[in-house]
């Protein structure tokens, strides 16, 4: 029996130090990295997503980094596509895919498959997205309640992007997405999987993202969001909903000051990323426990120890000749 093809997970919350880990991984192990970052797959925030830099995407091959316009709505279909896409460019490549990442559906979509749904039509997205703009979260998420009970029981009541996916595919389909989910899915990727999960503790992952959005600032976010903004999109668009664009966007406004903005989008971050560490807390990274190696430590250079780096890469090593000896 040949052995599945065996892939890496670096995950945690935001600014947890996925990325130099994986960076790391990647290079130690011959690996590429593949985005697994809702908001590090737009071109237009290179800044404010804290993407890869050129001498680190010349170090290791990195994919699905800045590859979507900021007019379109990535989903974790599309997203599912070309990282299945990137996995078999790996295999040809015989290098080890590390996904790095801390959209948890999307490494969902991976590990367990998802389910296929109809495109919900353009314009059920656009009344969607006008609800939002017009009304906000809540008042959609009391419409959704009195449609599709069942999808609305799932969703926090100012979960706008879910929320505005939820009400397109109820009006565009007919069904709701809690109905939708429970038929025959996409089956998971066909690999092994083997797992590093970032979980710093609280108080010092929010210093972290205090010091990361000053230094966007000085590196220019707010003219990436000026320039964001000069393409009038729509507010609904996940983009424009990035950590820091719409506290920004006040600022160009002029009805906040630049201190408030960075305060804003600290706390904003900080509230997102303990979402996130529920979410890898409740959710497997893959179906071996076993092969799942949990860390309340930071993965960057700054707060991450040789001796540390070594451990993981003695990990990974013994699970991948496990796995590889198990075929």
């Amino acid at each position: 029996m040949i052995a599945p093809p065996i892939a890496l997970i670096v995950a945690g919350p935001t600014c947890s130090g996925k990325s130099a880990l994986a960076l790391k991984l990647a290079q130690r192990f011959h690996g590429s990295v593949i985005n697994a970052d809702s908001m590090q797959v737009y071109k237009d925030l290179r800044v404010l997503t804290a993407r890869p830099n050129e001498e680190e995407t010349y170090l290791v091959p990195h994919k699905l980094y800045g590859v979507l316009d900021a007019e379109r709505a990535g989903s974790v279909a599309w997203w599912r596509g070309k990282a299945l896409e990137s996995l078999h460019l790996c295999a040809v490549e015989n290098r080890l895919p590390v996904l790095c990442g801390g959209t948890g559906m999307y490494f969902r979509a991976l590990l367990e498959g998802l389910v296929e749904i109809p495109d919900a039509g353009e314009a059920a997205r656009e009344e969607a997205r006008s609800f939002l703009v017009q009304k906000g979260p809540e008042w959609l998420h009391a419409q959704l309640i009195e449609v599709d009970p069942q999808t609305a029981s799932r969703l926090y009541p100012t979960d706008s992007q879910r929320i505005a996916r939820a009400w397109e595919v109820w009006r565009g389909t007919g069904r709701g997405l809690a109905e939708w989910q429970e038929e025959p899915q996409l089956p998971p990727a066909p690999c092994r999987f083997v797992s590093v999960r970032l979980d710093p503790e609280r108080e010092v992952l929010r210093e972290a993202i205090a010091r990361r959005f000053i230094a966007m600032l000085k590196a220019g976010a707010l003219d990436e969001v000026k320039s964001l903004c000069q393409k009038n999109l729509s507010s609904s668009l996940p983009v424009m909903r990035a950590h820091g664009v719409p506290e920004l966007i006040s600022v160009l406004k002029g009805e906040i000051s630049l201190r408030e903005a960075e305060e804003r989008a600290i706390r904003a971050t900080g509230q997102y990323t303990r979402r996130q560490a529920t979410w890898f807390r409740h959710h497997s990274l893959g179906k071996e426990g076993d092969n799942i190696i949990s860390l309340h430590r930071f993965g960057d250079n700054e707060k991450f120890s040789e001796r540390e780096l070594g451990r993981i890469e003695n990990f990974i090593t013994q699970r991948i000749d496990m796995i590889s000896g198990s075929f």
